[in-house]
């Protein structure tokens, strides 16, 4: 379609008048122009949008705001901050954040115990101090490697190889050690899995258990959510060892990104999920990043709510390690059947910016004209 065309338009919307405006559905990136005439859409992903049941729809216009993508561990820098772990324990082996990155917790082998930290500042290594406040595990298992937390803080879990078991303890005030009750604990066994656990990890609804073996990682189900007693093991594994010695496994915020530690070339690796935490869908994403500058030994991954920050645990110096510089802009395309009377198509609007596009179709909707008709709304 020419973009030099006379219309004849119906029920446009103009700038600056009143107008009608219904409001559409986007699902799945899918512009439906069966829904309305106006669509909204912020980008948590670089986005490919597509149109449908144009029918016979004129005009319209998409509102899109930009988004951050987070967890490029190819763009990773470190910050040169970093935290010694080592007055709590000489045998570091798992940290986790809160939901809100003001608290942080270490499990370590040196004294079997679960230590938590406070920082004034989320997230921010430099900020850091410790609450002076511990849970001893040893009665449970001598050697734990790893630990998480229910969403919602009132579990604790450790997982250890010389016992082999998940432990799940209730914790009476969430993320707050001191209330934590291991008298209370249940336990699950992975030792039919997983001989020597390094790592335990959950989806977001507690529906799913992974666990990380001997450079393997296993996939389970729990029936009741965030209860490991009706755990079961959906003989799913995915190996690692192609890559490195996986000491480590931590999802991405949606599950579509898995990533871990290893000890041989001190890397931290990235693997795609094709459907978000379903580990029969792992790919490698061919895309590591180098941490022996900092440490020889990584053994725990974390990263902060967006994923720009990331947090390594390494045993040689028993210190945790600040990386930044991992998000980029969404990017945006555009059906190819518009035609742009710009020429180019536009560039997706940054973070947090505001675009809007008008698009005019007169034959159904197999070609459009469009147009960046609002750039970076406040």
């Amino acid at each position: 379609m020419s973009n030099n065309k006379d219309f004849i338009i119906k029920n446009a919307l103009e700038v600056g008048k009143d107008t009608k405006t219904t409001l559409g559905t986007i699902t799945s990136s899918d512009v439906d122009l069966s829904t309305g005439n106006y669509f909204a859409d912020t980008l948590a992903a670089n986005t490919t949008y597509t149109f449908s049941n144009a029918g016979d729809v004129q005009a319209f216009q998409v509102e899109v705001t930009g988004g951050a993508i987070g967890y490029d561990i190819s763009s990773a820098v470190y910050d040169s901050v970093s935290f010694s772990v080592s007055s709590q324990d000489l045998v570091p082996t798992g940290i986790r954040f809160n939901n809100d990155g003001t608290k942080l917790y270490l499990v370590g082998r040196g004294t079997d115990s679960v230590y938590q930290y406070s920082l004034s500042v989320a997230y921010d290594l430099t900020t850091i101090s410790y609450d002076s406040v511990s849970l001893f595990v040893g009665s449970q298992d001598i050697l734990p490697t790893d630990l998480a937390f229910s969403v919602d803080g009132t579990k604790l879990y450790v997982v250890g190889y010389d016992t082999d078991n998940v432990y799940q303890y209730p914790l009476s005030t969430a993320f707050d050690l001191s209330t934590a009750d291991r008298f209370s604990a249940v336990s699950f066994s992975v030792a039919s899995q997983a001989s020597i656990p390094y790592g335990v990890t959950f989806n977001n609804t507690g529906t799913k258990m992974y666990i990380l073996g001997s450079s393997v990682i296993y996939q389970y189900t729990l029936s009741t959510a965030w209860d490991v007693t009706t755990s079961s093991y959906d003989s799913i594994s995915f190996s690692f060892s192609g890559e490195d010695a996986a000491y480590a496994i931590a999802f991405n915020a949606d599950g579509t990104k898995l990533f871990t530690t290893g000890n041989t070339s001190d890397s931290v690796y990235r693997y795609s999920l094709s459907t978000p935490f379903d580990v029969s869908t792992l790919s490698y994403d061919s895309v590591s990043f180098s941490v022996t500058s900092q440490d020889t030994f990584p053994l725990s991954i974390i990263f902060n709510a967006s994923g720009d920050k990331m947090y390594v645990l390494g045993s040689t110096n028993d210190t945790i390690y600040q990386y930044s510089g991992m998000s980029s802009d969404a990017t945006l395309t555009w059906p190819s059947s518009v035609e742009w009377t710009a020429g180019v198509a536009p560039s997706a609007p940054g973070a947090g910016e505001t675009d809007v596009y008008t698009f005019v179709t007169d034959d159904g909707g197999t070609s459009y004209v469009g147009l960046l008709t609002a750039d970076n709304l406040s």
